[in-house]
């Protein structure tokens, strides 16, 4: 064959070669990550969840996305993380309850060590093999041991606090049982800057780790927002915002939550609201002082979450300017349902407060140097179907709101399947093509994959059962059907058995109907803490007791000397006021006698 007809040949060949590939689907790029985690956000919390808050960017997100409406998580923070970041059960991460919620008989066993257990890979981890660059800032709380802290598991870039919550405004903590605000910068202790402010110094610090990602390199970004944990603070110009929102009080605040759920489709349409515990106050028996207080708290509250939205929004620009955003998938969830706990009502927290130098003025209440929490009628506004709040395995503390968005995520609106938090470690896998290392444990969640596209009706069939424990507040899924068991505060340690699709509100109890359902999911709840090393509580165990106690001996151990030192000013001052009246009596009688 002559020269041009080897020229002529390979022209033919060139050009086949060409319009083939431009017949073939172009494979995308490993997808971006970014994982936005809530601290302690209810049900109906955001806005596209029926609520008031207004939440712009996340609801943006879900409208181009899916929302969840049967998405399950722990009771408690910690073992929610864990669980999010392992797909296995909190337990067999090794975090199984809070610290200070543990009693001294489980300290000891590997459950329970309130740190990850080195054996169980992170979602860091996974897609390191898969070349991500991983990064995280906020709450981390799973151990700051320095083979637990993010740089050890799989995180390139962190800054993170260690610890269930902070202040918001400064570097301080903002319980007694926390001598510091645990924050670290990669595997060192970190320095808040004096302008901190947590929703927006997190952002800040995310978009900085983003922008050192190489060239081409996917990135895992995982953002624990401090928003909306007690304390409760915001800038005065969100608070502001929702002026006169709550004066007409928490029982028509819950009202109109549960009807908005209803209306966007989140619940069934005669779902009824679950059961208030006897021990809450009434809107109507508050004080004027007490209602400013409790309106103003839950202004604070509504514009904490708010300014997270706002600061969130300027991570998504961020992403949209670099070219970022368009291959990136979002995932928005709450660790657990919304904190009823009211530390402020409580005498001798309120002394704490003042020692630490903490303000209780209602005139600055959320802002910089004060502190607010907004206590359990309000709380349970804001939770599922209004059944409890978080420490609790009701609804109102396991059911928590689960947007994803972004490619290989139809616009499909709401889905009503039952998921669970270790369901997200395998579907992140999914998402972004990574084969899960064979080190560790298999994965108990399940991929929502085939649920998003939607060619599966559903994550678990009628015979799977998933259970959770966290320090006795316990529950089983199976089908539709959920056993809880709920103990201290608002528990009764009884089990009782709801069909959850019908009565998110767990008003009415199935047991005496269903014995044998109830006899079959108590065998799958033993079969679950055999597997996972769930121990029993102490006769007698209280969590408020526990937190309580421990408070006490932390003021005692800090404050011990400032406290008898006050105590002994006081009864001088009394002693003094008692000589000078008896010497002004003696005088006035020495008086009136004469001579």
């Amino acid at each position: 064959m002559s020269v041009s007809g080897v020229r002529e040949m390979l022209k033919h060949v060139l050009g086949s070669l060409i319009l083939l590939c431009l017949a073939l689907p172009a494979v995308a790029a490993q997808p971006n990550i970014v994982l936005i985690l809530i601290d302690d956000a209810g049900f109906t919390d955001l806005g596209v969840y029926g609520s008031e808050i207004n939440t712009p960017n996340i609801d943006s997100l879900a409208a181009s996305g899916v929302m969840f409406s049967n998405f399950h998580t722990a009771p408690t923070c910690a073992p929610s993380r864990a669980m999010l970041m392992t797909g296995v059960p909190s337990h067999r991460a090794g975090v199984a309850t809070l610290d200070h919620l543990r009693p001294p008989e489980q300290a000891d066993h590997p459950s329970y060590r309130g740190e990850l257990a080195n054996d169980v890979p992170t979602l860091a981890e996974h897609l390191r093999q898969a070349g991500y660059a991983s990064y995280i800032t906020g709450k981390w709380h799973l151990g700051h041991s320095p083979e637990s802290l993010p740089i050890a598991r799989g995180f390139d870039r962190s800054f993170i606090l260690d610890a269930s919550g902070a202040d918001n405004w400064s570097q301080r903590t903002y319980l007694p049982q926390y001598e510091q605000a645990d924050w670290f910068e990669d595997g060192q202790r970190g320095t808040l800057p004096d302008d901190f402010y947590s929703s927006e110094f997190l952002v800040d610090k995310m978009i900085e780790f983003i922008d050192q990602t190489e060239s081409g390199q996917p990135f895992f970004s995982y953002i624990g927002f401090q928003a909306i944990h007690i304390p409760v603070q915001a800038p005065r110009e969100y608070i502001e915002r929702y002026n006169g929102v709550y004066d007409a009080g928490w029982e028509v605040q819950r009202q109109r939550r549960h009807d908005a759920a209803i209306a966007r489709g989140l619940l069934p349409a005669d779902a009824t609201l679950g059961q208030v515990p006897e021990r809450l106050r009434q809107w109507e028996d508050l004080s004027d002082a007490e209602r400013e207080r409790s309106i103003r708290s839950m202004q604070i509250n509504a514009g904490m979450l708010e300014a997270m939205d706002f600061h969130l929004g300027r991570l998504i620009n961020h992403l949209k300017a670099t070219g970022a955003y368009d291959n990136s998938v979002f995932l928005v969830l709450s660790d657990n349902g919304p904190e009823h706990n009211h530390p402020t009502a409580d005498a001798g927290f309120r002394l704490w407060l003042r020692l630490e130098g903490y303000s209780q003025d209602i005139n600055t209440l959320g802002e910089r140097g004060s502190y607010a929490s907004i206590g359990p009628e309000w709380a349970i506004a804001g939770s599922a179907a209004g059944s409890l709040f978080k420490f609790h395995a009701s609804e109102g503390g396991t059911r928590v709101p689960l947007i994803m968005s972004g490619p290989g995520i139809p616009a499909s609106g709401v889905l009503h399947p039952f998921s669970f938090m270790t369901d997200l470690v395998p579907t992140i896998l999914d998402l972004t093509g990574t084969p899960a290392l064979t080190s560790g444990p298999a994965f108990t969640g399940r991929s929502l994959i085939d649920v998003l596209k939607g060619t599966a009706p559903a994550v678990y069939g009628p015979d799977d059962a998933i259970a959770l424990e966290a320090s006795g507040q316990s529950a089983v899924f199976k089908g539709d059907y959920k056993l809880v068991r709920n103990l201290d505060q608002y528990g009764d340690g009884v089990w009782r058995l709801h069909n959850v699709v019908v009565d998110p509100g767990e008003t009415r109890d199935l047991s005496a109907e269903q014995p044998e359902r109830v006899a079959q999911m108590l065998r799958d709840y033993n079969n679950f803490t055999a597997d996972n090393g769930v121990l029993p509580m102490p006769p007698g165990y209280s969590g408020e007791r526990m937190i309580a106690d421990a408070s006490t001996q932390k003021i005692i151990e800090k404050y011990g000397l400032t406290l008898l030192s006050m105590a002994a000013g006081m009864l001088f001052a009394i002693l003094l006021l008692g000589v000078l009246l008896y010497k002004a009596v003696v005088k006035v009688r020495a008086t009136t006698s004469g001579p």
